[in-house]
């Protein structure tokens, strides 16, 4: 059974870069045709996919945070991190990683405030 986990800062500054990694277990993130996602729900708003990195390690990001955004991959490590740039407070959220078949992690909360 495949398990991923998140872990990184839970408080970032605003115009600072928030950076999280997904540590996956019970699963390579280079299984042909597995698909690993980035997705973060802030308070009272609903789920927002980020983006995503393929088994092949391409990479597909929301238009919308598609200039802020960037998704890299450790295969040794078996993890797929995650890079946002300049947030603002409308980037706190919860966020959670995934893969295409319903796999996800607990989430972590990461807030950001001078």
């Amino acid at each position: 059974q495949v398990q991923l986990q998140e872990s990184g800062p839970g408080l970032v500054k605003p115009s600072q870069t928030l950076s999280l990694t997904c540590t996956v277990s019970g699963g390579s993130i280079t299984t042909s045709y597995s698909i690993w996602r980035w997705i973060r729900q802030p308070p009272g708003k609903g789920l927002e996919w980020m983006g995503t990195i393929a088994y092949d390690g391409s990479t597909y990001y929301s238009p919308s945070l598609k200039m802020r955004t960037s998704i890299s991959r450790d295969t040794s490590k078996n993890q797929f991190s995650l890079q946002l740039i300049s947030v603002t407070p409308e980037d706190t959220a919860v966020y959670y990683c995934a893969n295409q078949v319903g796999s996800w992690g607990q989430g972590t909360q990461v807030t950001v405030f001078s």
